[in-house]
């Protein structure tokens, strides 16, 4: 997996490549720790994201909670798998997808 990150003052985009699974989770939980103090706005852009897996999707989720405390947080170009996860697993409930 490979994270393309991007900030332009308080927002913080993130683009996900490769597979988001149980060995590669770790880093985007650290990459998101690092850098998500001051942002009011995370921005995850899933264009590149080939598979996503539960332990992918914990981290999502509590990038999710912080951003409930201090912004925003939104996930574009979602293909057609990745959102079939987000619907099966009832994701698409709790995180902004456009």
């Amino acid at each position: 997996m490979t994270v393309n990150k991007t900030v332009e003052g308080t927002k913080l985009t993130l683009g996900i490549e490769g597979r988001l699974d149980t060995t590669t989770a770790p880093q985007l939980e650290a990459e998101l720790r690092q850098s998500m103090d001051g942002v009011t706005e995370l921005v995850l852009d899933f264009s590149k994201l080939e598979y996503l897996s539960s332990a992918g999707l914990r981290v999502l989720l509590s990038a999710q909670k912080v951003m409930n405390k201090q912004g925003s947080m939104v996930i574009h170009n979602v293909n057609d798998v990745i959102q079939e996860i987000f619907e099966v697993t009832g994701f698409v409930d709790i995180l902004t997808i456009q």
